[in-house]
């Protein structure tokens, strides 16, 4: 009997702390630990989804041949070290603040693992961006191609590129701390009144509001931009070397202002700044690209690291780029850097081929699922009043029906998404055609922000008929513009929209109820938006789906073979926006 190898990748202690398995090089499983704990962007020990990989793979710890670790703890440490004596004496309260988790728990990584995991074997540590690109690279369809990471900081590097051939990534070039574009970009969401590590989608979607007002005092004064991407920050206007904010005194000067009240209204001079910082944002990774491929001369690149999760770049970089080819990883963010860490691993540390069979990453379908008896007691014992479906033909059909008469639907089907984006299987649904639909939406279900936008899923083959896009955005990590304007949903301000394309082949049971809902409307287009609501992470298992559904403005909730109308129910709690915890 072929004995397997097994490769645990773990991050933690930052932010979206993730675990994930491999087995023989293939993805057995990946979740967010904020899925299991309840608490949004949890950064601590991913000790449940650790469990859970275990579980999925059928595996216990002494099955486990390696783990491995997102980052190096001791060179990140010694930053924090650096960056204190470099500004000392200030920035004392926020180095003594962070140095007692260093002390208890971050630099002793291999004896958590054996604590937490009971693993007795060997931890191996990667690099944050070597991960990151890893993470980008090993699953893409490419057989070679150039690699760019971004994101706040790693241990040193905030920028990372390079290429990937056959098994093996090579970095070439980095930008290290404190200079970084995803540090500038947390700065403005900061000053926003979002919360960093969190709202920077929210300045995302508030920048088409805006005019580029500030485009060019952000170039003149905060960021020296080169023609080849590479930058250096003015460090006088930012205190996240220093201090417990992003921004100081300078920087409440250069715009005319303190920072904006988290929850208070939002003016036009913040549209405007939140335009100008992601116009530069835009400038600055299309430079980068067009540098990467000037050093590569590879035809394709892959991105990972947050800021590649920013959509709108990533489609000017497709449309303006020189590159034919883009391949962005889902988890992007430091998530996604416990599956970089494993297949780094099995690909340079054990030195196994990779083979280069479509998308690796299975439409990112990566965590729990639940059976029909799983479901069925959840409800049972909340007392849910539900009608059971016969058949899959039969389930699609009615939520079809449902979604065209203008209802909202919950819809909690197969493995949980890994990553941040809802793909289809902890979605919440609704009417693209409906003129009210984003408001209603955004309002009374999700408890969040007028301005948010909403993504549309649509079949694949069909994506060219109501989008300007001509090729698969199977992880909602593209915008294009829309063509349909029958559309006003899933349309932002500035005519464009977050396109995530479905394949029947990874998604079967999503992409029939889309076809379904085509068959009755003419568009196989529908709302997607992810199944929790602000301030809260996305449902993971029936108990936090049907809790979600009580206490929001979802009208049914297709669960498993079982649709339940929230009229049926008993005593729904009232849809008020107080009851939740808002960001």
């Amino acid at each position: 009997m072929t004995k397997h190898v097994h490769i645990l990748g773990i991050s933690a202690y930052y932010h979206d702390s993730a675990a994930c398995l491999l087995r023989d090089g293939e993805i057995v499983a990946a979740a967010h630990e904020e899925r299991f704990s309840r608490k949004k962007h949890d950064p601590q020990f991913p000790a449940h989804a650790v469990a859970f990989c275990l579980q999925q793979g059928g595996i216990g710890p002494a099955d486990l041949d390696h783990v491995a670790f997102y980052d190096k703890p001791l060179l990140k440490f010694e930053r924090l070290l650096e960056t204190y004596l470099d500004y000392a004496p200030r920035g004392l309260r926020s180095f003594l603040q962070a140095l007692p988790l260093w002390l208890s728990e971050k630099l002793w990584i291999r004896e958590k693992v054996a604590a937490e995991c009971g693993f007795k074997g060997r931890v191996l540590f990667t690099e944050h961006h070597e991960s990151h690109a890893a993470s980008a690279f090993f699953p893409s369809p490419f057989d070679s191609a150039a690699i760019l990471t971004i994101d706040g900081v790693g241990e040193w590097a905030t920028t990372g590129y390079g290429f990937g051939r056959g098994n093996q990534v090579h970095l070439t070039g980095e930008l290290h701390f404190p200079h970084s574009l995803g540090l500038l970009y947390s700065a403005f969401t900061y000053y926003l009144g979002f919360k960093v590590n969190s709202g920077e989608y929210k300045v995302m979607g508030l920048a088409p509001y805006g005019q580029p007002k500030f485009v060019q005092r952000i170039l003149d004064e905060l960021i020296d931009l080169r023609a080849d991407g590479s930058f250096r920050l003015n460090m006088k206007y930012f205190d996240y070397c220093h201090g417990l904010t992003m921004t100081g005194a300078a920087f409440d000067t250069l715009f005319d202002g303190a920072p904006r009240t988290p929850e208070s209204a939002i003016t036009q001079r913040d549209k405007d700044l939140a335009r100008s910082i992601q116009e530069v944002t835009e400038i600055a990774m299309l430079r980068m690209a067009r540098h990467v491929h000037q050093q590569t001369g590879e035809k394709s690149l892959c991105l990972a690291g947050g800021v590649a999760l920013n959509c709108v770049a990533n489609g000017r970089i497709l449309r303006e780029g020189p590159f034919d080819d883009l391949w962005i990883q889902p988890a992007a963010g430091d998530a996604g850097g416990a599956l970089g860490a494993a297949l780094s691993v099995w690909h340079q540390y054990l030195d196994q081929p990779r083979v280069t069979a479509g998308d690796r990453m299975k439409g990112a379908l990566l965590g729990p699922e639940f059976s029909v008896s799983e479901i069925r007691n959840a409800l049972d014992e909340k007392k849910a009043v539900y009608d059971e479906e016969g058949s899959e033909h039969e389930l699609t059909r009615r939520v079809a029906r449902l979604l065209a008469d203008g209802k909202v639907v919950g819809w909690f089907q197969n493995r949980m998404e890994f990553g941040p984006r809802a793909l289809g299987a902890r979605s919440i649904l609704g009417d693209p055609r409906s003129p009210d639909m984003q408001s209603q939406m955004n309002l009374k279900i999700k408890f969040r922000e007028s301005f948010r936008p909403f993504a549309p899923s649509v079949v694949e083959e069909r994506v060219s008929e109501f989008f300007e896009l001509d090729r698969p955005s199977p992880y909602m990590l593209l915008t294009a513009t829309v063509r349909d304007s029958s559309l006003p949903a899933i349309t932002h301000v500035d005519g464009s929209a977050r396109v995530q394309t479905v394949r029947r082949a990874d998604h079967p049971l999503y992409y029939d109820l889309i076809a379904a809902f085509g068959d009755l409307t003419g568009s196989p287009v529908l709302i997607n938006t992810s199944f929790n609501v602000r301030g809260e992470p996305m449902v993971c298992s029936p108990q936090d789906a049907y809790a979600c559904f009580m206490r929001t403005g979802i009208d049914y909730l297709a669960i498993g073979n079982f649709i339940l109308d929230k009229r049926a129910q008993i005593a729904p709690a009232p849809n008020r926006q107080e009851e939740f915890q808002l960001d």
